[in-house]
């Protein structure tokens, strides 16, 4: 179950700040509160996830670089994503209005009608892996054939899982899939019950040292970047507080850059992980130093994992759908105007 923080900041003057248009909105559940009267702001409420796989969002958490902005006039909310599938999922009940996930399950849950649009990026990061325990006799790709498998479907890992699979000659219908959540797969693999796992990071770095678990097989291209989605009803009558947002990440990306102790020290007290694991994570395999605005890069990504996605056969429409979703995806004018 998700983890709901409610935090609110007093109100801080923020010199030179342009006046914002104010853009009426209807209040409903999972959507953002109008405005208190005499506002800036064009919402109430504005609801944000936070991740354990997304280091940006807990320096911004942390650190109320939202609340620092938005003052008393609006409520930030902060919920726990406990991987991309269950970000989609916050997107599409409305439960979140910004939500980070893997680039490879934003397109999956836009092709499969999610009005998302990434509007800024927050790392390219290796976080997927095929782990295995540490007496496990699978060494490489084609040895997982007739074993189970964990994974979470709808996210990187299990993108990545599919991409391994045809890297080892193999598919789907060689393998038993266990769908479930990350943290579960872990426990699932340390307890014997399923012979792999697509793992994630923080989680798999934290299984390798405490657990001996083995990464055999590394792609860093099987990776998607992290992206930071938004509802196109979001973007449309709340501009004005998803700039603030995607400004906040480029803060955020700054100080972690310039702080990575810090940062590492941030992540495993998120992700209750040793500290030289987070350092791992966050020196080798997160890289926060990549463009915040979305494009060429990102879609060429996407371009090159969707056929993997349209013969999965989870996507109705197939490739049609999934070109469609690539072509329409990205939104850069916010993070074009965070970087400038």
């Amino acid at each position: 179950m998700s983890t709901i923080t409610r935090r609110i900041i007093p109100a801080t003057a923020v010199a030179g700040m342009m006046a914002l248009m104010t853009v009426g909105c209807v209040a409903g559940e999972g959507s953002a509160d109008a405005a208190p009267e005499g506002s800036e702001w064009s919402a109430g409420t504005l609801s944000v996830d936070w991740a354990t796989y997304n280091p940006l969002s807990l320096v911004i958490k942390e650190q109320g670089l939202i609340e620092n902005v938005l003052g008393d006039d609006v409520e930030v909310e902060w919920l726990q994503s406990a991987g991309s599938n269950k970000a989609n999922e916050l997107l599409r009940s409305e439960s979140v209005d910004v939500g980070s996930t893997a680039g490879s399950a934003a397109l999956f849950a836009r092709a499969n009608g999610s009005p998302i649009k990434v509007i800024d990026i927050y790392s390219q990061p290796e976080w997927s892996a095929i782990v295995v325990g540490p007496d496990s006799d699978i060494t490489e790709l084609s040895d997982l054939k007739g074993k189970q498998i964990a994974a979470t479907k709808g996210t990187d890992p299990y993108f990545f899982l599919l991409q391994a699979l045809e890297e080892g000659g193999l598919t789907l219908d060689d393998v038993e899939v266990q769908n479930v959540q990350h943290a579960d797969g872990r426990s699932l693999l340390d307890g014997g019950s399923v012979d792999a796992w697509a793992g994630l990071d923080p989680i798999m770095g934290a299984a390798e040292v405490e657990s001996g678990d083995q990464l055999i097989y590394r792609n860093v291209d099987f990776n998607t970047y992290g992206f930071l989605n938004a509802t196109e009803d979001f973007i449309e009558n709340h501009p004005d507080l998803a700039q603030v947002v995607v400004d906040a990440y480029e803060e955020a990306r700054v100080w972690a850059l310039e702080n990575p102790e810090e940062m590492a020290q941030l992540l495993a007290d998120a992700a209750s992980i040793d500290l030289d694991v987070a350092k791992t994570v966050i020196d080798e395999r997160s890289n926060l130093d990549v463009s915040g605005v979305p494009g060429d890069d990102q879609v060429a990504v996407l371009e090159a994992i969707s056929p993997i996605i349209a013969e999965s056969g989870d996507v109705k429409g197939g490739q049609e759908t999934l070109d469609e979703a690539i072509a329409s995806i990205v939104d850069d004018q916010f993070a074009v105007k965070a970087t400038e």
